[in-house]
């Protein structure tokens, strides 16, 4: 599988996409206009091991909830990934049984090596 969750209205992500100039077996999925399902969530999980890795404590909703001073468990952290795009982490690369999460330049670079 190679798929990449993302936001078109998120700069950073469009950017990043443009950087990686992916290969037209990629199948993108704007996460606002195609929500995540269950089973797109379980996926990326059991690639990366937990929600918590998929969860954004950037997103401005998890400042404005307060939840950095509640004690989140996974079972939390896949409920609010579900319930808001926003808590992803974007953007999710996903190549074969390899996820990337997030736009460090870390993964990005990772990305591009796996690519290549």
């Amino acid at each position: 599988m190679k798929k990449v969750y993302y936001l078109k209205t998120c700069s950073t992500c469009i950017r990043i996409l443009k950087e990686l100039n992916l290969p037209s077996d990629f199948v993108l999925q704007d996460i606002k206009t195609e929500p995540i399902t269950v089973k797109q969530l379980e996926q990326m999980k059991a690639l990366s091991g937990s929600y918590e890795a998929l969860f954004s404590k950037r997103a401005k909703l998890y400042k404005e909830m307060d939840l950095k001073n509640q004690n989140l468990t996974e079972r939390d952290y896949k409920h609010y990934i579900l319930e808001h795009y926003t808590f992803l982490s974007r953007p999710v690369i996903i190549i074969d049984d390899a996820i990337f999460i997030g736009n460090s330049k870390k993964t990005v670079e990772a990305v591009k090596a796996k690519l290549h």
